[in-house]
């Protein structure tokens, strides 16, 4: 890999990741600084997959732009889907939903369901 590509590569994957993270909806659970980073992950192996493909990467190419763009965005959109998403346990999950009648719901210092 050439520097130019090494170079273009970090900027496509930066300008990627942060975009993601501007539009992407909601409040999103992931750091800016690893969007940016799986931005930057993702548009380096862009272009080693275009270089894999066939496709100079020497030169400036809006298709190894493309591919870059491509799994940068692809990348930062998984990784702020699932950030900070923990999955549940059956515990966590049933203590919500516990009625009065439950002889497991807690109780007061009375020993009352509240």
């Amino acid at each position: 890999m050439t520097g130019n590509a090494l170079i273009h590569a970090l900027v496509v994957g930066l300008a990627v990741g942060a975009l993601g993270r501007l539009v992407l909806p909601g409040r999103p659970a992931a750091p800016v600084w690893l969007t940016l980073a799986v931005g930057v992950g993702a548009a380096l192996l862009g272009t080693i997959s275009a270089r894999v493909a066939g496709l100079d990467v020497a030169g400036p190419s809006l298709l190894r732009l493309g591919v870059q763009a491509g799994f940068a965005g692809a990348a930062v959109v998984l990784a702020v889907a699932t950030a900070g998403r923990a999955p549940r346990t059956a515990e966590g999950a049933t203590t919500r939903w516990r009625t009065a009648t439950d002889p497991t719901a807690p109780t007061d210092q009375e020993g009352k369901h509240p």
